[in-house]
């Protein structure tokens, strides 16, 4: 596998509570520069963006990912599951053995049920902890700013998980 292959997946949940938190930065430096998208992940985005639900954020260093004929196949079917943007993603993430980035609970199952390496938001957040990206409570901060803009967190605190 090459660098220059992308290497995690991320749906719209994730990269809107980066946008939420004013830090979509934080995502290349906490998982490296491999990160892609689907073109239906950036259309949603950008549907956030123009209606204002989503600041507006450049997101050039994301690499778009066309889906092949065989992975839209599979996103069609996985509709009936999951919405479409998520669908797709996990259609290219299964075909391409990507790791899977969503705070969707149904996509996250559905990943983890396929045998995909899967995290989201917390998991980010966190890394940038252990890293030494961001202390503790820099990143509580965000968590707060995200959960404060509608993410639903499993958990009000990063303490709660993060390990000395």
């Amino acid at each position: 596998m090459t660098h220059s292959h992308p290497s995690y997946l991320m749906d719209t949940t994730v990269l809107s509570n980066f946008a939420h938190a004013g830090r979509p930065d934080l995502l290349p430096m906490v998982l490296g520069p491999n990160l892609a998208v689907t073109p239906g992940i950036m259309a949603e985005l950008r549907v956030g963006e123009q209606a204002g639900l989503v600041p507006t954020c450049d997101w050039a260093w994301l690499t778009v990912l066309t889906p092949t004929d065989g992975e839209l196949t599979m996103a069609r079917a996985l509709q009936r599951q999951l919405d479409p943007g998520e669908a797709e993603c996990l259609a290219v993430a299964l075909h391409r053995g990507y790791r899977f980035l969503s705070d969707d609970f149904a996509a996250r199952r559905f990943a983890e049920a396929k045998g995909l390496t899967v995290s989201g938001t917390i998991g980010v957040l966190l890394k940038s902890i252990a890293i030494g990206a961001l202390s503790l409570l820099p990143a509580d901060q965000l968590l707060e700013k995200m959960i404060a803009h509608g993410y639903r967190a499993p958990v009000r605190t990063l303490r709660e998980l993060a390990t000395d």
